[in-house]
């Protein structure tokens, strides 16, 4: 069904259920009343887009409405104790998120056409799955138009929606744990810890915050730590707000030598507000950096080659929606062509390789509509505009573009909108995601994150060998994204999107237990990204780090004499703490702590000693 007739049988519904658009519009949910003494209201129970959607599927299907527009027989869900609040309850109780195992291309296209029919809400897919949330009393609609295959093909990821968006939000204080623990009663001490032994104690960090919380944390950095961080403002969104962003660096002084253009990295969240753990983790990676400055030479020496830009969110109107109205809004909040259906997705906004063609796209209601044309989304815009005068104007050249999502923990390199065109620094892309990948896997408690282009994460069903472009079902339009823009337009060499914890257990719900932990996964990641880019490919440290450092020197010095001899194992066991000739996993931890693995270190200084031969 082409997007024409969707709407021409959403304007019969209008006229053969009237009452389903009878109720009110939902009141805003307020942060602070999201918690168990929450006032009940009496308030509807669907959005008058929802209300439009469901009324198309009782019409196509013949189930009954009864005089309230409710399908007849649904059942109210009650609240207990420490239950949702009514708002909450009355928005997502009757919702659930399936996931759909694909296992053919007929079956991607048949998911993806019946996505579009029914306007659902695709949460997030690769080459195997689709997760989708849609209202209980839909599911058997849907299953009824898939193909036999699908009908028993699918799981369920959240059964209680309600109560999962109630847990993401903060706790009450009296719930938190007290901030001193027993390794905390110690005398007072004026040597100033490190970020990575308070992490735990930061009670920043140890909830979601909202924009109102954020912005005077951002100021509050600015004052604290003046000889190395900015707070700048990239642009203004549609509704009036900045885009607050934090450029940490120092600029070394030396008249002796003319300064080129300051390479800059730019790490980004928030493009889609619900995605709550992307704005987090670019607060957790910017805090990490600045409160490491002048504690650790690796961390300094990053500071002083390179300016980091951290822009927790760029859609600062759809992250407060979230707070205020609807927890898993995606798009932004500007006006569009429908009265009904607000919102532009800011990463399908972009001027390169931007697609109106899909029926999602040019769909003002779909969570990946991409606006009327190029750059309409307001803040896409704003960031593009700010990023071209950086580079025109202000002597910046923007060296990697990190762009921060979730869920599916994915490295995603160009291109985005085809499959059918090679990047032409594919290797060095490969190269550098490989080597993010695994600097977030060996974190303490890392995660395993997949590497691919991102264009494999537009489509769904399986890939060919060939090199033209697969005959798979786009689930979503994959043009018009930062990811793109950045690395073709500004010629950045290194431009990601990283999709951040989990695979689907919560999806964009993610527990705030998780955020300090993807945080230092994020944060190994750019150490690992920083340390490549200043051309030692992420092997080596940036500088001496203490004695482990002492000991690789003294061993480096010696290399090619006891390679000679035949000590050159032994050598090795003894930098890294082993005993026995054995290369210890715990020693070598201890003074490399980019993580390599067995061997990794003797392939690289017999490099070393022919190279030096």
């Amino acid at each position: 069904m082409r997007p024409l007739a969707n709407w021409c049988v959403l304007g019969i519904i209008l006229v053969s259920c009237p009452s389903s658009l009878a109720a009110a519009a939902y009141p805003p949910i307020n942060p602070s009343t999201t918690l168990p003494s929450f006032r009940q209201q009496s308030i509807p129970t669907k959005s008058t887009f929802s209300r439009l959607r469901d009324s198309l599927i009782r019409s196509i299907w013949s189930i009954p409405c009864n005089e309230n527009g409710k399908i007849s027989g649904a059942k109210p869900t009650a609240s207990g104790s420490g239950a949702p609040p009514s708002t909450l309850l009355a928005r997502y109780g009757g919702d659930v998120v399936l996931r759909f195992n694909i296992r053919s291309p007929e079956e991607a296209v048949a998911i993806t056409e019946a996505v579009n029919v029914l306007f659902l809400d695709v949460w997030e897919f690769n080459s195997d799955w689709v997760d989708i949330r849609l209202a209980k009393d839909v599911v058997p609609s849907l299953l009824g138009i898939l193909p036999p295959s699908l009908r028993h093909a699918h799981t369920p990821l959240m059964h209680d929606l309600a109560q999962t968006i109630f847990e993401s939000y903060p706790s009450p204080a009296f719930d938190q744990p007290p901030l001193s623990t027993k390794d905390d009663r110690r005398p007072f001490s004026p040597v100033l810890q490190s970020s990575e032994s308070t992490d735990q104690t930061n009670i920043f960090f140890r909830d979601y915050q909202p924009l109102s919380v954020i912005i005077p944390w951002m100021r509050l950095l600015q004052s604290l730590f003046p000889t190395h961080v900015r707070m700048i403002n990239i642009g203004v969104s549609y509704e009036g707000r900045d885009i607050p962003a934090l450029r940490v660096g120092v600029h070394p002084k030396n008249a002796d030598k003319p300064s080129g253009p300051r390479k800059t990295i730019v790490v980004t969240g928030g493009s889609h507000a619900r995605e709550w753990i992307s704005t987090s983790t670019v607060n957790y990676v910017a805090y990490s950096f600045i409160t490491a400055y002048g504690k650790t030479r690796k961390m300094t020496k990053l500071l002083e080659e390179f300016d980091w830009v951290f822009i927790p969110t760029l859609n600062p109107d759809g992250y407060v929606y979230t707070w205020e109205n609807d927890r898993l809004w995606r798009k932004n909040r500007q006006e569009t062509s429908l009265r009904f259906c607000k919102g532009v997705d800011l990463d399908h906004s972009y001027g390169f390789q931007w697609d109106h063609e899909s029926s999602s796209a040019n769909n003002p209601c779909s969570e990946s509509f991409a606006g009327d044309g190029p750059f309409q989304g307001v803040e896409a815009r704003r960031f593009a505009t700010w990023a071209r005068n950086e580079t025109q104007r202000n002597n910046v050249s923007i060296v990697a573009f990190i762009d921060l999502h979730s869920y599916s923990q994915q490295i995603l390199y160009p291109y985005s909108y085809s499959c059918a065109t090679t990047p032409p620094t594919l290797e060095n892309l490969e190269e550098l995601a490989i080597g993010l990948a695994k600097a977030i896997r060996l974190t303490d408690g890392g995660e395993q994150y997949g590497v691919t282009a991102a264009c494999e994460g537009s489509v769904t069903g399986t890939s060919t060998a060939d090199n033209k472009e697969p005959p798979r079902a786009r689930m979503e339009s994959g043009g018009g994204s930062a990811l793109d823009w950045f690395y073709h337009e500004l010629k950045v060499k290194y431009s990601y999107q990283i999709k951040l914890r989990d695979t689907g257990s919560y999806g964009f719900l993610l527990p705030s237990k998780n955020i300090v932990p993807t945080g230092k996964e994020a944060l190994a990641a750019m150490e690992y990204m920083g340390k490549f880019l200043l051309g030692n490919k992420g092997i080596e440290k940036a500088e001496g780090e203490g004695e482990g450092e002492e000991r690789r020197e003294r061993y480096t010095e010696s290399e090619g004499e006891e390679a000679e001899s035949g000590q050159l194992g032994k050598s090795m066991t003894e930098a890294a703490g082993g005993e026995d000739g054995v290369l210890t996993r715990e020693g070598r931890r201890e003074e490399d702590d980019d993580g390599y693995e067995d061997g990794d270190w003797e392939i690289y200084f017999e490099l070393r000693r022919r190279w030096r031969k």
